[in-house]
């Protein structure tokens, strides 16, 4: 069995005042929650026996309320931020989930705020027949947006070469969602790849460093991610969004 860590201890500043006092994992859109299409979605697979969703301090009762109308075991880990300026980070935030709840198992660690018309079960699928830690990737054709990514270069086998994030000089168009596969041995790594001085802000950073360290996979996404960046997309998002597709 693995792990299923949910990172949502971001602040979504762009869709203020929306967010202002209230978390954007929880939004709803056509009757559910974004995390309630993740989630259910996931938990079809029976591959994940438990999910952790880390918070900051400011949300963090909202996401145990909610917790206690789903079925499924999910934990809230409060990082103990307020503010987007004192916030720790992508990676200091799984690595303080894993110190805190003496994690040890597979993961599959995914942004909180992301709604997608196809099943994640495809990637954990695809990551358990290649038995290594694994991402996902699609074709970005706007530059400006790779900028603002991470993004990969591959071989024939989806054996990532090299990531970077944010680069100034992006070497593909492959560009990378944050939804990641951590083997249990790759997962034990997350404290040394930080004291190796991996980025810690954008959750792919860790990627980035361990795809170095040893195989990393990137499975080519099979459907559409949609991205709610302000309110504008997100009234969007509501009347186009059809549901996941099998």
């Amino acid at each position: 069995m693995m792990k299923c860590l949910i990172l949502a201890a971001g602040y979504a500043t762009r869709l203020y005042p929306l967010t202002e006092n209230f978390p954007k994992p929880l939004l709803e859109i056509k009757g559910k929650t974004i995390l309630d299409w993740l989630i259910d979605d996931i938990d079809t697979l029976g591959a994940v026996d438990a999910y952790i969703v880390i918070s900051n301090h400011k949300y963090a009762r909202h996401f145990e309320a909610w917790a206690k109308t789903k079925k499924q075991k999910i934990t809230v880990v409060d990082d103990g931020t307020s503010t987007n300026e004192t916030r720790l980070g992508a990676v200091k935030d799984i690595l303080y989930a894993i110190e805190r709840l003496g994690l040890d198992d597979d993961m599959l660690v995914i942004a909180g705020d992301n709604v997608l018309d196809f099943s994640l079960t495809h990637f954990i699928k695809y990551a358990k027949e290649k038995q290594t830690s694994c991402i996902m990737r699609y074709y970005e054709p706007d530059g400006k947006r790779l900028l603002k990514s991470g993004v990969v270069s591959i071989d024939e086998r989806d054996q990532i070469l090299d990531m970077t994030e944010k680069s100034p000089s992006p070497a593909t168009h492959w560009c990378c969602p944050p939804f990641y596969y951590y083997t249990r041995n790759d997962a034990r790594l997350v404290e040394k790849g930080i004291a190796s001085g991996c980025g810690t802000d954008a959750p792919g950073s860790y990627i980035a460093w361990l795809c170095k360290q040893t195989s990393v996979h990137a499975m080519e996404m099979p459907g559409k991610r949609y991205d709610i960046g302000n309110l504008e997309s997100y009234e969007n998002v509501k009347k186009e969004y059809s549901g996941i597709q099998r």
